[in-house]
């Protein structure tokens, strides 16, 4: 199958530091990628890159096979069915769940379009049908991060690129907005999952890559993820 995004040797510098090395991965239609490793590995620079947010020095990020988007703005990815729920939320605290869903639908032109979307994600996640008009700063942990998600979803995107789901959220919950991700994927959505609990992301992945300071060391599915000595070793506690 050919891929739906691709990165080719990508290297991407913060003034004198190289925090990407290289790196090379694809992302295939239906799948769910987890891209694993330790804290300041790379990985949230990674989907900051491919979002647009931060630029390479050096490789491609290309789009569909023929579309290189490593120069575009980010607002151009977007549009392009690229969609990113960042670490740490960022829902804006201020305005209603309702209000927060608007914004992810910023390039969407038809009203009834918008409404019809915001209703499913209401479906898929019914505590936000709930608390619709309040105030995203007054929400859980959990629950922001389910409009985080809902959020990016609006945008009707073909890749979700999500960065750390669980942070921060207690056992249960967690459980919860994994299940939610493999709901997501089941129904069509392709995801490139950035996450700290290796166990719960390869769980639900179909493969993954493992990133250490800045590359790009395993590749492989995630069943033989979960069963490599090495990565037992350091990131499931085996």
């Amino acid at each position: 199958m050919d891929p739906l995004l691709s990165i080719e040797t990508l290297r991407v510098r913060y003034g004198p530091i190289e925090a990407l090395h290289g790196v090379t991965l694809h992302v295939s239609r239906g799948e769910i990628v987890a891209l694993i490793g330790a804290n300041g590995a790379g990985k949230t620079t990674l989907l900051r890159t491919i979002s647009g947010l931060n630029r390479p020095s050096v490789g491609k990020i290309r789009w569909l096979l023929d579309t290189d988007i490593s120069s575009l703005k980010p607002h151009e990815i977007v549009r392009l069915g690229i969609s990113h729920s960042p670490e740490g939320r960022q829902v804006f605290a201020n305005l209603t769940v309702r209000e927060n869903l608007i914004l992810g639908a910023y390039q969407q032109k038809h009203h009834a379009t918008v409404k019809a979307d915001m209703e499913k994600y209401y479906a898929l996640f019914p505590v936000l049908a709930e608390r619709r008009e309040q105030r995203a700063g007054t929400l859980s942990g959990g629950e922001q991060q389910m409009l985080a998600i809902a959020r990016a979803l609006m945008s009707r995107p073909t890749l979700l690129l999500l960065d750390e789901p669980s942070l921060g959220l207690a056992p249960l919950i967690v459980k919860h907005i994994f299940q939610i991700i493999r709901d997501i994927n089941q129904i069509g959505m392709t995801i490139l999952l950035v996450e700290q609990n290796a166990h719960m992301a390869l769980t639900i992945a179909h493969r993954g890559y493992v990133l250490q300071t800045g590359e790009i060391t395993k590749s492989a599915s995630a069943k033989e993820l979960l069963v490599d000595e090495d990565v037992k070793r350091a990131y499931l506690g085996g």
